[in-house]
């Protein structure tokens, strides 16, 4: 782990430089450039919010503002536009840099590093995005917004966590990334963005427990709709999913880097 922390601090301009790069290349010869980091969520949220508003509305006790079922859309699609982005660029990362890895000598665990850094640019752009629209819907913002960062540091571990261990493991099994393309989309429905938890019966929100994104998503929820300290039980849960996958997506990266150059 020294070993590991040590090669990030000593490329750490290499990474910084990249994720630069990586966010221009991105949007090179866009005329909108940066939006569209968060046009496309903002889009989904409307949409969402257009067809099932006047459904979902009347299900948020407490909340008086009319436009709270699109804050507690938005609140939701912050979580997972943050981990659903890791994951699928963390998937073929190491596909998509097989040449890199062979004609430069950079730890390869840059590449995972760059990877949650430029994602978290877009996130930190959909929030404040999302901000603008809260003070515009009337929103009122709380000192509990201060638990954010942490939020987004858990979700982040445990999205790199397990994006590092899928993007090593597609390197021998291409099959992986386009399982996961649909394991994400039924993830999504199986997190309650789009519902609040209240709607579903109680034997099944048990195994709604078992999702890591749930905890997250409701803990985005409380801090941006309902003003409150997220609940730490969840947080807790989330956080001890993130070290686990986290150390368990290092040792398996340190041992399977020899033969991932020789595949690549």
């Amino acid at each position: 782990m020294k070993e590991i922390l040590a090669a990030i601090w000593g490329y750490r301009h290499f990474i910084v430089s990249s994720i630069k790069n990586d966010l221009r290349a991105r949007f090179a010869r866009s005329k909108l450039g940066a939006l569209w980091m968060v046009l496309q969520p903002l889009a989904q949220v409307a949409t969402y919010a257009l067809v099932l508003s006047r459904i979902m509305a009347a299900k948020l006790p407490g909340i008086d503002n009319r436009y709270a079922y699109v804050i507690y859309l938005m609140a939701g699609m912050i979580a997972w536009s943050l981990f659903a982005e890791v994951v699928n660029r963390s998937l073929t990362m190491f596909v998509d840099n097989g040449n890199l890895m062979k004609k430069m000598a950079f730890p390869r665990v840059c590449l995972p590093i760059i990877i949650g850094g430029s994602c978290l640019v877009n996130n930190l752009l959909l929030l404040v995005t999302a901000v603008g629209v809260f003070l515009l819907t009337g929103q009122p913002l709380s000192w509990v917004m201060l638990w954010l960062p942490l939020l987004m540091a858990i979700n982040l571990a445990f999205a790199l966590g397990l994006g590092l261990i899928l993007g090593v493991l597609n390197v021998f099994v291409r099959d992986v990334a386009q399982v996961m393309t649909v394991v994400l989309q039924l993830w999504f429905w199986f997190t309650p963005i789009v519902y609040m938890p209240s709607i579903i019966p109680d034997r099944l929100r048990a195994v709604l427990e078992f999702n890591p994104m749930m905890h997250m998503a409701v803990a985005f929820q409380d801090v941006l709709l309902y003003g409150r300290t997220p609940g730490i039980p969840g947080l807790l849960v989330i956080a001890v999913a993130a070290a686990v996958l986290l150390l368990f997506s290092l040792v398996l990266f340190r041992r399977a880097v020899p033969e991932m150059v020789d595949v690549l």
